[in-house]
């Protein structure tokens, strides 16, 4: 399954000091923006950790009476 969420690679070097302009930038984008890289990251995460796309987690309720 290949997701429609796609955007442009780009990596630059920065220094640990650099993080203060790092929130500012992502404080400047549109909410939407800041949701597509956040999804991006998950999915990149899940790959990477389980090697498998995310699926939904079932989940089971037992009921004692």
């Amino acid at each position: 399954m290949q997701s429609s969420l796609s955007f442009p690679i780009k990596v630059t070097k920065t220094s640990l000091h650099a993080s203060k302009t790092d929130a500012a930038f992502w404080q400047s984008q549109p909410y939407i923006q800041r949701l597509k890289a956040l999804e991006q990251i998950r999915q990149e995460f899940h790959q990477w950790q389980y090697g498998v796309q995310p699926r939904l987690q079932r989940v089971y309720t037992v009921l004692k009476r």
